[in-house]
């Protein structure tokens, strides 16, 4: 498939170079122009480009940029194909970006994203760390495969996503539609949690919307009292104990 990648931080670099090796045709870009493409990733074939050339004649479009940031894309995405696919990898946490009056008043984030876009998103790879993602991905059939949820509104454009997260080397579960994928944000059961397939199948259903967001912003405060960067396994296992 031919896929662009926007953002060239540590999720959407990770992301390109998988998606490279995996044998699809990456485009990455980024607000900061080209040079910011981590040279790991040009070594696995990924073309650096800029912005405007990342929208052209592409199958995909992943968005792996902050939450608040989306909506400035809203005119660059009008000039993609209207069958192209832009998938959202983000999370909103107010207290590092500013708060979202509707996202704070119940909107759910994707959606929120998907109207001021102004096109379908599918919601994928926001569930997982960063460190997961780049240290824990295994080949299709590996015991102990982490699962990654994915959710749309077109179950054509779902499943193709999901193809699309098995290449970057975890199981992909269908999350349902884009209304239901507040199940898979920051402060629920199956965010960043480590789950195969039926425990974060099980994750997604215990979620609990009306108190997501304030177990969200007390993991937040906890990180924020650590002295030291917490490795990968203390974050999982105290998202993990948050969200019981």
């Amino acid at each position: 498939m031919k896929i662009s990648i926007i953002g060239a931080g540590a999720i959407g670099g990770n992301l390109a170079r998988r998606l490279s090796e995996a044998g699809h045709d990456v485009l990455a870009a980024d607000a900061r122009g080209p040079e910011v493409v981590a040279a790991d990733v040009v070594a696995a074939g990924v073309r650096p480009v800029e912005l405007d050339q990342a929208v052209s004649d592409r199958d995909v479009i992943v968005l792996a940029i902050p939450f608040s940031v989306q909506p400035k894309l809203a005119e660059l995405l009008t000039t993609a194909p209207a069958e192209t696919i832009v998938v959202d990898t983000s999370n909103y946490y107010p207290g590092m970006m500013g708060p979202v009056e509707a996202v704070d008043n119940g909107a759910v984030e994707s959606v929120w994203s998907q109207e001021r876009l102004g096109r379908p998103v599918v919601k994928a790879w926001n569930a997982a760390l960063v460190e997961t993602q780049r240290e824990r991905a295994l080949p299709a059939g590996s015991p102990g495969r982490i699962a990654i949820p994915v959710a749309a509104d077109s179950q054509e454009q779902r499943r193709t996503v999901m193809t699309l997260v098995d290449a970057t080397g975890f199981d992909p579960l269908d999350a349902g539609v884009l209304a239901e994928s507040w199940r898979q944000q920051p402060g629920t059961p199956a965010y960043c949690t480590e789950l195969g397939v039926d425990d974060l199948r099980e994750a997604l259903a215990a979620a609990d919307k009306d108190t997501r967001a304030q177990t969200r912003d007390r993991i937040m405060a906890h990180l924020m009292t650590l002295d030291s960067e917490p490795t990968r396994e203390e974050k999982v296992a105290h998202n993990r104990a948050s969200t019981r």
